[in-house]
């Protein structure tokens, strides 16, 4: 399932973020890097999936 997710995270990374933690602190962390630039919502997400 974890493969899933990072996949997801690579594609559309609030989504991964939302589907291992779900509306949290997190999650909205993740819109803001992602807003920010791409690449850093990637790699906040595949870290935060990693991480569980």
């Amino acid at each position: 399932m974890d493969l899933i997710r990072i996949i997801v995270a690579i594609l559309l990374p609030p989504l991964g973020v939302f589907l291992q933690v779900g509306i949290g602190a997190q999650f909205w962390i993740n819109i803001l890097l992602t807003l920010l630039g791409y690449i850093p919502g990637i790699i906040h997400a595949v870290y935060i999936i990693a991480k569980k």
